[in-house]
């Protein structure tokens, strides 16, 4: 049965789910969330998802939303992406920093500097924001240093899950050319086989409401 993922290209959160079920060879297609016209604040999307989020997985009787979530159940499913036995942990903690640390932070201020009208665009809380954002790609950038990925030597959810966002071209304070240990890191995950950006990977485009 084919798994479905309801999702949008411009969802940080929705391409790790969407990325990972790509890498992992799973039989699987992408459920289009209009979510700039609102559709995830209607009655029939929170039956879907009461959280009223993207992305949403759904394979068979199983549905679950969280990117974090999402991607320990492929895990579960088909064995890859966890790590050795002895880097569950250290999956997991780099998961939970990306998602409270970095994907986070880094949604929300994309969302300010680039889908918000400009004469909307907070400048203050977009400066708090950027210093924030600085701290994170530093940390990142430090611990992989020497290292080909997050943990261990192989990729894994620390990985799928810290890469969500910074593959998109949208300003919001990241130039892979300050962190060199990112931009390597990037290269790498884009040169696995299978690897698509996300707008290739999932509908939906800010060219489509140009």
């Amino acid at each position: 049965m084919t798994i479905k993922l309801h999702c949008f290209g411009e969802s940080g959160h929705s391409y790790k789910a969407a990325l990972a079920l790509e890498l992992a060879g799973q039989d699987w297609e992408p459920v289009f969330v209009d979510f700039f016209s609102g559709v995830h604040r209607t009655s029939e999307y929170r039956d879907l998802n009461v959280m009223a989020e993207a992305p949403v997985m759904i394979d068979g009787d199983v549905r679950l939303s969280q990117s974090g979530v999402i991607q320990q159940y492929i895990t579960d499913k088909t064995g890859k992406f966890g790590g050795k036995p002895e880097d569950k942990y250290e999956v997991l903690r780099w998961v939970l920093w990306d998602n409270h640390k970095l994907s986070s932070q880094v949604g929300m201020t994309r969302f300010l500097m680039n889908f918000l009208p400009e004469e909307k665009r907070p400048a203050d809380v977009i400066a708090f924001m950027l210093g924030r954002l600085r701290a994170a790609f530093k940390t990142l950038n430090h611990h992989l240093e020497g290292r080909d990925w997050i943990v261990g030597d192989e990729l894994t959810n620390a990985d799928l899950t810290c890469c969500g966002y910074l593959f998109y071209e949208e300003p919001f304070g990241f130039d892979r050319k300050d962190y060199p240990n990112i931009d390597a890191w990037l290269n790498r995950i884009s040169a696995l086989p299978g690897w698509k950006h996300p707008y290739d990977l999932m509908p939906g485009n800010p060219s489509d409401r140009a």
